[in-house]
């Protein structure tokens, strides 16, 4: 698996394979791609942990409101994702913050 963080308000749009722009009709699905329940707090932006399967290499990013969109970059290619032990590392260098919605979850 590999990783990437993601600011709130943007969303994945293209993705990129070994063999070019992911093909659904060649790949007979979508990525997988899932945002995990894990997020850092840099001046005060939300940043997701999203998860991605190893063929992916490269994920287009962009704004999903338009508000977010006229503020900033149009879109961001995303060229060098993360391995696990990196976002360990990220996060253990982070100010994190932990908030539990369901404590029976954990136990």
């Amino acid at each position: 698996m590999k990783y990437f963080f993601l600011s709130e308000g943007w969303a994945v749009s293209r993705v990129w394979a070994s063999d070019g722009l992911w093909q659904i009709t060649a790949w007979r699905r979508q990525p997988d791609i899932q945002r995990l329940n894990v997020c850092l707090v840099e001046h005060n932006e939300l940043l997701w942990l999203y998860r991605v399967e190893d063929a992916v290499l490269t994920v287009e990013v962009k704004p999903i409101t338009p508000v977010i969109a006229n503020d900033t970059i149009g879109q961001v290619v995303l060229k060098r994702l993360m391995t696990a032990e990196q976002v360990i590392e990220r996060l253990g260098t982070a100010e994190a913050k932990c908030q539990l919605q369901n404590i029976k979850s954990v136990v």
